[in-house]
């Protein structure tokens, strides 16, 4: 389990001036090892599976609840992250690993029309839609930081960039 409280949530706001909206928030990931998994007897990934609770500083409430599963792929030397959020939004991200020393830099992406694509339910869609994501996480010890962007049209506003970002340390 890793543990942050210097999280930042930028997110669309119809109802404020610059139309967005600052979030302050601490969050919790719990890893779950699922090991090695077998495709088509073929492709052998190295798989761990997440849980990231989100909460507001302002006032303790939960406003971001997501699972997925963080998989390597050692013949390829490709990342994938998959994501899947209660608002019925679900996607697969691709990229790649650095490894420097002890440090791990991962980039994935996603994004509309691509290979590693953007599932959604027809009211997100409509009035929210995800059209790309980015995720970059750097593990260095016992320590974690992210930055991710989701690309919303929402508000009749184009490619918002929603982006969350933190740091976590091992508990």
């Amino acid at each position: 389990m890793i543990k942050g409280d210097k999280g930042e949530d930028i997110a669309p706001d119809k109802d404020s001036e610059d139309g967005t909206e600052v979030n302050p928030y601490y969050e919790t990931i719990t890893f779950e090892p699922v090991g090695d998994v077998t495709n088509a007897k073929e492709q052998t990934l190295s798989v761990v599976r997440y849980h990231q609770v989100v909460s507001r500083k302002s006032n303790d409430e939960v406003f971001h609840d997501q699972i997925g599963y963080w998989i390597y792929d050692p013949k390829t030397e490709s990342v994938i992250e998959t994501v899947t959020i209660p608002r019925a939004v679900t996607l697969i991200a691709g990229g790649s690993a650095t490894i420097t020393g002890d440090s791990v830099k991962i980039d994935v992406v996603s994004e509309e029309g691509s290979k590693f694509g953007i599932a959604q339910s027809p009211f997100m869609s409509e009035k929210a839609k995800t059209t790309k994501f980015t995720h970059t996480l750097t593990i260095d010890g016992d320590s974690m930081e992210y930055r991710e962007v989701t690309f919303v049209d929402i508000y009749g506003r184009k490619s918002f960039e929603h982006s969350d970002e933190n740091i976590l340390k091992r508990q």
